[in-house]
């Protein structure tokens, strides 16, 4: 909560990873409230009272991962109520005039895009989608101390920079200080 509290106020990217990487850790705990509590949280360095209400509240997301019926794959609708603003910030971005090194990053990305897309089957999916799967994906493979390719590292890349702007420019909307 505290680590989801921090990142959502200061880069909305990396608090959208943080929660696809809780939501499969919470998976991994086979959504047991209290495997989280004893097993996960007990090994945070917290007061009591802030470890408590971690708990708490992990507790809270595995219910709504069950309601949503999302403890085996997907993501919670929060999740994806944050990739929908993202996106509809992406296309006024796109559509704005004001904006031309957003679109160059976006358009520099877009063949990689393309390529996860396809690869990937899942052609229907938002783009930025896409492309947090393949943010997120480089990070779960990094963690595993997995290989990856040139091409790979090429394309992320490409696609982590225009996802960074994107961030930058939630966070200054957010503060009142993005002209669309």
């Amino acid at each position: 909560m505290k680590v989801a509290r921090e990142l959502r106020d200061t880069n909305i990217a990396e608090y959208l990873l943080y929660m696809w990487q809780l939501e499969d850790t919470l998976r991994a705990y086979g959504c047991d409230a209290d495997r989280l509590r004893d097993e996960y949280v007990a090994r945070f360095d917290y007061s009591d009272a802030d470890r408590e209400a971690e708990a708490q509240w992990l507790a809270d997301l595995c219910t709504m991962m069950r309601e949503e019926g999302v403890t085996e794959q997907g993501h919670l609708q929060m999740n994806k109520g944050t990739l929908s603003l993202l996106t509809d910030l992406h296309l006024q971005l796109l559509q704005s005039p004001k904006h031309p090194f957003y679109s160059a990053a976006y358009y520099k990305a877009l063949p990689f895009i393309v390529e996860l897309r396809s690869r990937s089957g899942r052609t229907e999916s938002p783009e930025l989608e896409n492309c947090f799967e393949a943010l997120y994906g480089l990070m779960l493979l990094r963690l595993q101390n997995k290989p990856v390719s040139t091409e790979t590292q090429e394309a992320v890349g490409h696609i982590s920079h225009f996802i960074a702007m994107l961030a930058d420019a939630w966070k200054k909307e957010k503060a009142g200080e993005l002209e669309v």
